[in-house]
């Protein structure tokens, strides 16, 4: 296994923002290009990460799965500079990493097992159904999430007569609405669906969790989320280098 990637950042703050949710991953490379899918201990939320084939400038590998201390390589991968670019190989039981800017510097990774489940991200999503999908800002999500973060612990996402809103109450409360002119908001599209407007629902989720995952969002200027009444909520964030999702169940309220 032979890859290399002319522009680290992208790859450095994914590893950096993914850490905060496992500590440990496997690290897979296929004809696909680079991946990494999880789930947090508490088994709240879940994360898929790719980086296409494509985004490489150099790319020779078969089917591996690399065990990942997540500290380790994001330490590494913080050595990074502008400018740099980066080599992985495989050799035996390590992963080599060469960062070249004016200097070629080694490191040597020990690759581990990895005790949790392997986790096919893909086809747990393509177990879940949801009904309807908001692409907005990803300055006014980040900013609507900041927002609740001040007044409460979770908060809720809801989808009203074509229009997307996210709330927080406690003591003090906060509300941001976005109409069609704002962000684009619609049904996603089954067998069922035969309406051009989004299907009304709500669900609460923990602000905690968002707070992990704008920061992702901050890296494109656009977001999409899915989600369907008291269902998880999908939240996507891509460009042409690179594919970063989040799945998080939802908050559920218990009765005194």
């Amino acid at each position: 296994m032979l890859l290399k990637l002319e522009n680290p950042a992208l790859l450095s703050k994914a590893i950096d923002l993914i850490s905060e949710l496992v500590t440990e991953v496997r690290l897979k490379v296929g004809e696909f290009g680079m991946g990494i899918s999880a789930m947090d201990p508490a088994n709240v939320a879940m994360v898929g990460f790719k980086i296409p084939k494509s985004a490489f400038s150099q790319f020779e590998s078969g089917n591996e799965v690399l065990g990942i201390s997540l500290d380790s390589l994001k330490k590494i991968l913080k050595r990074c500079s502008a400018g740099s670019s980066l080599v992985l190989e495989k050799k035996e039981n390590n992963l080599s990493i060469q960062i070249n800017d004016r200097i070629k510097r080694n490191f040597n990774l020990n690759l581990i097992e990895v005790e949790s489940e392997d986790i096919d991200f893909d086809a747990k999503i393509s177990r879940m159904e949801f009904s309807s999908f908001v692409e907005m800002n990803s300055i006014d999500l980040v900013d609507s999430i900041e927002d609740c973060a001040v007044v409460a612990d979770s908060c809720t996402f809801e989808i009203k007569n074509n229009k997307f809103i996210i709330e927080a109450r406690s003591l003090n409360s906060t509300k941001s609405e976005f109409s069609g002119d704002e962000a684009k908001i619609g049904p996603i599209y089954s067998e069922k669906a035969g309406s051009s407007e989004a299907e009304d629902c709500k669900a609460k989720y923990s602000i905690e969790y968002l707070a992990k995952f704008i920061k992702g969002a901050k890296l494109t200027e656009k977001t999409m989320i899915q989600l369907a009444n008291d269902h998880p909520l999908k939240m996507r964030i891509k460009n042409e280098n690179f594919e970063l999702n989040f799945i998080l169940a939802p908050r559920v309220e218990t009765e005194d």
